[in-house]
């Protein structure tokens, strides 16, 4: 090697297979909302409440909090090449089983037996038509509890993507670029729901919803063969020279070989709970993710009950592309950190500032329903909850890399998955929550009040109230727990 080497990009290009997975793991999860709602969707299809599709989406969430639990240390026994594509191969197929729900249901309630999507559905209409006893009552629970069987083999895939994600990015990249790299693969969330929009909504009106699960569940498959050939770590791979592996390890502490993961000390599961870094790393999970899952799964439900828009609509695609099209700010969240590190501020602490200006975007979304209600036009709701998004992704990617810059590498997944496990549960809480509440307040009508709202419109303001103050409440926990940085030793 001489001195003036070009070092190669090959960590780019890793980092746009994270971003893919990335991608693919949010249209996995983005199917069931878009095809919930409207003529020929989900509800009707199956006669779900608010109440119904709220269990579904909360029980996804405790699935993937309990799993994410053990996920972490998965990647980081299983490593993070076989580890990501054992999750993503287990994501896709149960995506896929979403499709077959409907012929299970009328399976087991009709005997109808192994039949076409539509057959299956003609018959479960049938039954519903025939007046039996709680025909309807049948049908909801049943396919509920289907649907709840293919969202725990989904839930348990997906729990793997940020472990092993963040643990490839901690690899690929030194802690400077951590945050920005985290923030172009986290944006994949974003990318996700700005693509769903255009293409689930119309894989189901023209071939049945059951094939928007099946050709979004597909992807993955694909995805997997890329990653096959494409990943190995840095100091094995052969596209990596040697002006880029230096650079790759051109932290102070990690310029050692013997930094390398196989010979670094691991800490225990049980120990990781001992140290404050890893409680503060749980508190800005738990207060934040049920925030951006609330959104990315009742946005397009609020948008019919509230403005009778079906997301199959023409004005519906285009109202939730631009909402996750202004979430794409979120990529330049990454960068705001390495100004400060720039400056001569720690990682840790350029991190913390950063985050610190993300947690006040989120009181626009107290906004939403009063500017939404007062000109009768979904915009304001959309735009705002935009910006709530973009904040969040921004403090996603930052929150992450708090995890490389404080807990050696060995660990990394472990501690993302104990995060992802808090998460998880906010959003358990957050969307059985809602489901039930906006089932109430529907149900109570003017009798249910709130800042000025009645009935189901002010079950959706509390919501907006507590995801607006979240993030402050969250950041201002953490410091207290870890007001400077200090390093984890293992």
């Amino acid at each position: 090697m001489t001195g003036s080497e070009k070092k190669t990009n090959y960590r780019w290009i890793i980092c746009a297979m994270l971003f893919l997975a990335t991608t693919i793991n949010y249209m996995d999860r983005q199917v069931l909302s878009l095809t919930y709602p409207g003529e020929g969707g989900i509800q009707q299809e199956f006669g779900w409440t608010d109440a119904n599709y709220g269990t579904i989406t909360a029980w996804f969430s405790i699935f993937y909090a309990i799993f994410m639990l053990f996920a972490g240390k998965f990647i980081d026994w299983m490593g993070t090449k076989k580890g990501y594509m054992w999750a993503i191969f287990v994501w896709s197929t149960g995506a896929i089983l979403h499709a077959f729900c409907g012929i299970a249901t009328s399976s087991i309630v009709t005997g109808s037996g192994l039949v076409g999507f539509e057959t299956a559905l003609e018959a479960l209409r049938s039954f519903k038509a025939s007046g039996a006893a709680d025909a309807g009552l049948v049908i909801s629970t049943v396919s509920m509890y289907l649907f709840l069987g293919a969202r725990a083999i989904l839930a348990l895939g997906e729990a793997g993507n940020f472990p092993a994600a963040i643990k490839v990015t901690a690899e690929y990249f030194p802690k400077k670029d951590r945050a920005f790299s985290t923030a172009i693969f986290n944006s994949g969330a974003s990318v996700g729901a700005l693509i769903a929009p255009f293409t689930i909504p119309v894989l189901a009106k023209y071939f049945g919803w059951e094939m928007a699960f099946i050709v979004i569940g597909a992807l993955g498959y694909i995805w997997m063969g890329f990653w096959l050939f494409l990943y190995k770590k840095p100091r094995e791979n052969r596209k990596v020279n040697a002006a880029e592996l230096a650079y790759i390890e051109s932290d102070a502490d990690e310029a050692a070989p013997a930094a390398d993961a196989k010979e670094e000390k691991s800490i225990s599961f049980f120990k990781c709970f001992t140290f404050r870094q890893t409680w503060a790393f749980i508190v800005g999970k738990f207060m934040t993710d049920g925030v951006w899952w609330f959104f990315l799964f009742w946005t397009p439900a609020y948008l019919k009950s509230q403005f009778n828009i079906n997301p199959t609509d023409t004005e519906g695609m285009v109202l939730i592309f631009v909402l996750y099209l202004i979430t794409m700010i979120s990529i330049l969240g990454g960068k705001l950190p390495t100004v400060f590190i720039n400056k001569g501020m720690n990682a840790y602490a350029g991190r913390m500032k950063a985050m610190l200006i993300f947690a006040f975007f989120p009181l626009l979304g107290l906004l939403a329903q009063p500017l939404g209600n007062a000109f009768g036009t979904p915009w304001f709701p959309v735009i705002l909850i935009g910006i709530l998004g973009a904040a969040h992704q921004s403090w996603s990617a930052n929150i992450f890399s708090t995890v490389g810059d404080m807990f050696p590498k060995s660990t990394i997944a472990t501690i993302t998955g104990i995060g992802g496990m808090a998460g998880g549960m906010a959003s358990f809480l957050i969307n059985k929550s809602a489901g039930a509440l906006f089932t109430y307040a529907e149900g109570q009508g003017a009798a249910f009040r709130f800042m000025g709202f009645e009935g189901k419109p002010a079950g959706y303001m509390i919501i907006f109230c507590i995801c607006s103050v979240a993030y402050l409440v969250g950041w201002c926990i953490m410091k207290v727990l870890v007001p400077k940085y200090k390093a984890v030793e293992a």
